[in-house]
């Protein structure tokens, strides 16, 4: 189910005046033992375990590719917006030369945030705490009582840290700490296929609208993300109340909801996305399937598609980004530590959209997946119920079943990759396989110069 990846390239020199940990420094749990994906359990431990969320910072969010923002976001140079990489904060902005630049949000001096806005425009990042300032290249262009640092002192030394590789997709901006990554298009496998279905409907692409929603929420985060990636199952039980309030008058959705057809994709590299098949109800914002040229949507992307992940589903790119097509919603899962999260989510829209089109999706999204929207509130609360006992001392100890659609993968000859039914834990597995793998493999700054 899951590849092996080896560890390679060099780690990367320390600069002038940087320390060095010792490699014992933090222990390096062996998870193999946690996670049986051939089985098909998990030890609930992993969302409850600090030493092991340690290692997640340094093992799967470091290497991996990061959701950070929107291209729409950045229109001039100085236009920043502010946002953690696993729990490192940093900066995304514009720079003079129109670059997409990512920088640590800490000052090279004390280590205080150089932006504590959460998005705007600027000349410079300066630190309030003593007043060291950085340009938009993330050099440092200004230090009070310059005179009282010794000769040797070279501001050119001491500039912001910044993000090794900053990539795109469809709008979408990325960036790792891993200073020799597999590019992001590769990263991303078959799973773009299934991201274009949400992304790449016209040759404008998409903007945002609305501004980020941001809450937080008691549960780890790795709760959220296999959700999005895997469970459809939930849907039936848990949104019984919504579905009956978006039913068509005098209809009930929930027979045509448990029984509905339908594929999920897995891949080995943790991604997932489930989507119904030629779905009969649509529980979408009516003024968007209106607007919709589904003719012209065939033509672009193909009926596969048009008729499967296009129009409802869920999916998750690996570690922590997820999205819901037919509401435009795209959202973060930041870790807080392994028994909190926060959520930003932003609502995107084709950029040909017209205004009361997109007011209209802005709309649907909030109030069904907004921090109080009606599908919003009942997977928190599930999350949250989760994490709330895990802590027990039997609970703890007792194994979770994620054996639905054992060994159903397959190429279906219609969807890339390999897909399950829709009711399947197929890219639940994948997930945490890829997540013991990371876990269980040396990443860069753990190599020997």
């Amino acid at each position: 189910m899951t590849s092996t990846i080896e560890p390679r390239g060099a780690a990367t020199p320390a600069p002038r005046g940087a320390l060095r940990r010792p490699a014992d420094m933090a222990p390096n749990l062996d998870v193999s033992g946690l996670v049986d994906t051939a089985g098909g359990l998990l030890d609930r431990v992993v969302f409850t375990d600090q030493d092991l969320y340690r290692q997640e910072l340094r093992r799967v969010f470091a290497p991996s590719w990061l959701f950070l923002a929107h291209t729409d976001q950045f229109h001039r140079p100085g236009d920043f917006f502010t946002t953690y990489m696993g729990e490192d904060p940093v900066i995304v902005t514009l720079d003079r030369d129109r670059r997409i630049r990512v920088y640590l949000n800490s000052c090279r001096h004390r280590g205080a945030r150089v932006c504590r806005a959460d998005v705007g425009t600027t000349r410079n990042f300066t630190c309030t705490y003593h007043g060291w300032s950085y340009n938009l290249d993330g050099s440092l262009v200004s230090v009070p009582n310059r005179d009282g640092y010794p000769e040797e002192f070279e501001t050119g030394q001491w500039g912001l840290v910044e993000v090794p590789h900053v990539e795109t997709y469809r709008g979408l901006i990325f960036g790792t700490w891993n200073p020799e990554p597999t590019g992001l298009r590769e990263s991303l496998g078959d799973m773009a296929w299934y991201m274009d279905a949400m992304l790449d409907h016209d040759e404008e692409g998409t903007v945002v609208v609305g501004g980020i929603h941001k809450w937080v929420l008691e549960g780890n985060w790795k709760l959220a993300a296999e959700q999005f990636a895997t469970d459809w199952y939930h849907v039936n039980m848990s949104h019984a109340s919504a579905l009956m309030v978006l039913a068509p008058p005098g209809k009930k959705p929930k027979d045509e909801v448990v029984h509905r057809a339908g594929r999920q994709f897995s891949d080995a590299n943790g991604h997932g996305a489930g989507f119904p098949v030629h779905p009969k109800n649509r529980f979408d914002a009516q003024t968007v399937h209106k607007w919709t040229d589904y003719g012209a949507l065939r033509e672009r992307l193909g009926d596969a598609r048009v008729e499967g992940p296009l129009t409802n589903g869920h999916a998750t790119v690996f570690p922590n980004f997820s999205y819901l097509p037919v509401n435009g919603s795209i959202r973060i899962w930041h870790p807080k530590g392994p028994d909190r999260m926060e959520v930003w989510s932003w609502t995107v829209v084709d950029k040909s959209m017209p205004e009361e089109v997109r007011e209209a999706q802005r709309l649907y999204n909030l109030r069904t997946f907004g921090p109080s929207g009606i599908f919003e509130q009942d997977d928190g609360e599930n999350w949250s119920e989760v994490q709330a006992i895990s802590h027990g001392f039997i609970t703890n100890g007792v194994a979770l079943n994620y054996q639905m659609g054992m060994d159903s993968e397959h190429d279906d000859g219609r969807h890339p990759g390999r897909t399950s039914e829709l009711y399947s834990d197929a890219a639940g597995r994948a997930f945490y396989g890829r997540w013991r793998e990371l876990m269980n493999t040396p990443a860069w700054h753990e190599e020997q110069a």
